[in-house]
């Protein structure tokens, strides 16, 4: 299992990678959405840290946005653990953890989904869907995941 936790972790990161990319040179420029601090207001919420400067604010929205992403990556590794894996582990993944990020943020006073547009729900779903299936295919077939795990 533990195995499969931080090959899950590794291809959260490069799953965020690929996320990230898309954002910045598909998506934003489609949409003219600019950078979003999400990550870094949930940081601000749940720790103690509240960067003084705007490029620590910057800094820990990428740190923040990482670590996020690599706690979707563990997700994809334990489903994979159970015998899941491609689009039917997505499939298990993608509302669980997504679902649970949208309560959590709405909890913690971050999101307000009740006035989101038909667009913003459609960033967030694509956006997170593509770093949910870019981490499944980096797991499956760049981190070499050990047969049965």
């Amino acid at each position: 299992m533990a195995g499969s936790i931080v090959r899950g972790m590794a291809a959260g990161v490069a799953g965020t990678v690929v996320m990230t990319a898309f954002q910045k040179f598909v998506e934003m420029p489609l949409t003219g959405r600019r950078t979003s601090y999400a990550p870094a207001d949930f940081a601000q919420r749940i720790s103690p840290l509240q960067p003084a400067t705007r490029q620590g604010r910057d800094q820990l929205n990428t740190v923040t946005h990482f670590a996020l992403g690599t706690m979707w990556g563990t997700a994809y590794g334990l489903t994979a653990h159970a015998g899941l894996r491609g689009a039917k582990a997505v499939a298990v993944v993608f509302p669980v953890v997504y679902t649970g990020d949208v309560l959590l943020n709405t909890a913690l006073g971050l999101y307000k989904p009740g006035t989101w547009t038909a667009q913003d729900w459609t960033v967030d779903l694509v956006d997170k869907l593509v770093q949910a299936a870019a981490t499944g295919v980096l797991y499956d077939y760049v981190f070499g995941p050990a047969e049965g795990s």
